[in-house]
This record gives C-alpha cells, sequence and structure tokens, in this order.
C-alpha cells in the first residue's frame, strides 16, 4: 500500500452554491478553495486575531479608494475601532473631503471623450468623474481654513485632525476625516503635497504669510514614538503607495531607540502591484522581513485583488465575526491636542525620539 505523502492533508473543497451565506460564512468557505480566494479568507482570520492581541493596527491607504465609494467603509473601519491609525495619500482625503462637504462623485466610463469632459470641465478616475469647479471650490475652502490658524509649520496628523474637526462642525457629515477627528485616531498623509490638499495649502501661503508650513519630518518622529510606547503593532495595507512604506519605517525608526520593537505582529496587504518589479507598492510581506519591518514569525498574508472588490466583502465579514473582539479588546486611547499627542496617557513627541518611561506605565 503507497503511504501518503505528508503534503496531501488538507483537501481542497468545491465551493457549493448555497443561498443566503453571509459574508463571514462565505469567507470561512473560501479558505478551502485556491488562489486569492483562500488569501481574502486568511485575511479576515488574521484581522480577527489582529483584534483579539493587544496591538495598535496601522491602516494605509493608496489609490482612488475614496473616489471609488470605498470612504465610508474606512470611516467605519475608524468609527468602530477595527484600525487604531490611518496613514493615507493626500487624495484619498481629499476625495473624502469632497462629499462630506456634500458633493459627489459620479458614475461614467474609461471609454469616454476625454476632450469633451476636459471642455465640460470634468475629471476623471477610471470609470469615475468629478466637477473640476467643485474641485476649486475645496481648494479655496482649504485655503481659507489654513489662513484661520496660527502661522507656525504643522505636522500632517496636527492638521488633519483641526481640518476633521472643522469639517465636522461645519457639516456635521460622516467621512473619513470626521470619523478621525470623532473618534481620535490620529491620520498621517507623508505625501500630502502630492495632492489638492498641498495644493490648497499652497493658495494659502500666497494669502497669509507663514500659513500653509508642513512639518512631514515631525510626522516621522511622532509615528515612530507611537510605535515605542506601544511596540506591538499591525498593518493593513490597501493598495501599497507611499502610505505603506511610511507604516513599515515607523517601526524601523521606532527600533532604532527601542530594542521592544520588533517590527509589525500581524500584516495583510490588499494590492495590485506585483513584486518582481522591485517597487516598494507590490513588494512582498517576505521581503519586508529581511528590512526588520515585519517580525520573522508575524502572521500575514498578501491578497492581490482590486480593493474596491475585496475590501467591502472583508469588511462586511468583519462586521458579523468580530464584534465580540471589538468589544473586549484593549484599544490604544489617543488625545490630540495642538502639538501634543498622547497614547495611553503617554506623550508622544514629535520633536525628539523618547523611550517609556517605565514609571509612568
Amino acid at each position: 500500500m503507497t503511504k501518503k505523502s505528508r503534503f496531501l492533508q488538507t483537501p481542497i473543497e468545491p465551493f457549493a452554491v448555497e443561498p443566503g451565506l453571509s459574508a463571514d460564512q462565505l469567507l470561512a468557505r473560501m479558505e478551502r478553495i485556491s488562489f486569492q480566494g483562500r488569501n481574502l479568507a486568511t485575511a479576515h482570520r488574521i484581522w480577527q486575531k489582529m483584534l483579539q492581541d493587544d496591538v495598535t493596527i496601522f491602516l494605509g491607504m493608496a489609490g482612488a479608494l475614496s473616489a471609488g465609494g470605498l470612504r465610508l467603509i474606512v470611516a467605519h473601519l475608524i468609527r468602530e475601532r477595527y484600525v487604531d491609525c490611518l496613514v493615507s495619500t493626500g487624495a484619498n482625503l481629499y476625495h473624502d473631503l469632497h462629499e462630506t462637504r456634500g458633493q459627489r462623485h459620479y458614475v461614467g466610463s474609461p471609454h469616454a471623450d476625454d476632450a469633451a469632459l476636459a471642455e465640460d470641465r470634468i475629471d476623471r478616475v477610471y470609470d469615475t468623474y468629478a466637477s473640476e469647479e467643485e474641485f476649486i471650490s475645496n481648494d479655496n475652502w482649504i485655503a481659507e481654513f489654513a489662513c484661520t490658524l496660527e502661522a507656525r509649520p504643522y505636522t500632517t496628523r496636527e492638521l488633519l485632525h483641526l481640518l476633521g474637526g472643522h469639517l465636522w462642525t461645519t457639516t456635521g457629515r460622516d467621512g473619513i476625516l470626521t470619523a478621525a477627528f470623532r473618534a481620535n485616531v490620529p491620520i498621517f498623509c507623508p505625501a500630502i503635497a502630492d495632492s489638492s490638499i498641498g495644493m490648497g495649502l499652497s493658495q494659502a501661503r500666497q494669502k497669509k504669510a507663514g500659513a500653509g508650513y508642513i512639518d512631514i519630518i515631525g510626522d516621522i518622529v511622532e509615528s515612530a514614538n507611537l510605535v515605542i510606547r506601544r511596540p506591538r503593532t499591525a498593518s493593513v495595507v490597501l493598495g501599497g503607495g507611499t502610505p505603506k512604506n511610511f507604516i513599515n519605517q515607523a517601526t524601523v525608526q521606532a527600533e532604532f531607540y527601542s530594542d521592544a520593537v520588533g517590527g509589525h505582529r500581524y500584516a495583510l496587504q490588499i494590492v495590485t502591484d506585483v513584486p518582481h518589479f522591485g517597487g516598494a507598492s507590490g513588494s512582498s510581506l517576505e521581503e519586508a522581513q529581511s528590512w526588520g519591518k515585519l517580525a520573522t514569525d508575524s502572521d500575514k498574508v498578501s491578497v492581490q485583488a482590486d480593493a474596491t472588490i475585496a475590501l467591502p466583502l472583508l469588511a462586511t465579514a468583519l462586521a458579523a465575526s468580530a464584534r465580540p473582539f471589538l468589544a473586549a479588546r484593549r484599544k490604544p486611547t489617543f488625545t490630540l491636542a495642538g502639538r501634543v499627542m498622547t497614547v495611553d496617557g503617554l506623550t508622544v513627541p514629535h520633536e525628539r525620539f523618547e523611550e517609556v518611561n517605565e514609571s509612568a506605565v
């Protein structure tokens, strides 16, 4: 009798259609199919493990996800504390601001006559349209807001908290910026100049001397100190980009100053880029371990998929499966007041690196 190979232990289970399955039941079944379906199911399981562990969960957001209709999912993840800190491109925050101010994105076509769109002052993001006139209104609104602030440098974390508060006060609408403001969840935007928020700040500088100055290096110091304060961390990345590396470099910078830091304990990424061209967006989580960005024994998975397909399914599944974990979870408590951020009562300086004072813990 032929001995069964040790590799042949768990059979694939063909997916049988059953009406009425919930999203979490669907993903549970998908753990026994193959390819990206299984990886998405694994992401669901790893995110649940993050919520059960005592970790600070970073969310990275790149690509046109707000314009593409995912902004309220991200707001939900922030508001309900599936994540503890957001690192985003400026574009996602700008398009969120656009809709929070009562404006819209519109269903379009990737095969549009772009000359005709330009004539009508319509901007296209693949199959999605928006009004250039409304964007100009946003830029002016941002500039006017920035001119009301004290003329000094601001970290993006500080600026975006103030911007979210102003949005909430003036609109009362749900969104990423307003959810983060209300939940006291920090947002970092390391490439803020590469967005219409940056353009609005540029316009502010033309209106008022000293307006629109951003302390990007302060963001690095503050994010690393956040990790020093709570060394056990996890990473959820949507779309790669600058946010992915900023989240990862926070652990590397923190480890330079504190031996307690050892890379993210959990990591999942939903990306469409691939690793073999060498770009950071598509780089594998295994590669990140070589840099010390992830712990060598981290629980991790990469899902090669469009976030507009994967995130609605994943977030809906978590809403059903993770509620007991959220209720029991020890969430980091942030206080965001001007230049000062505290986590669990400990100051997170933005001007210098500090290790935790053991007597203060």
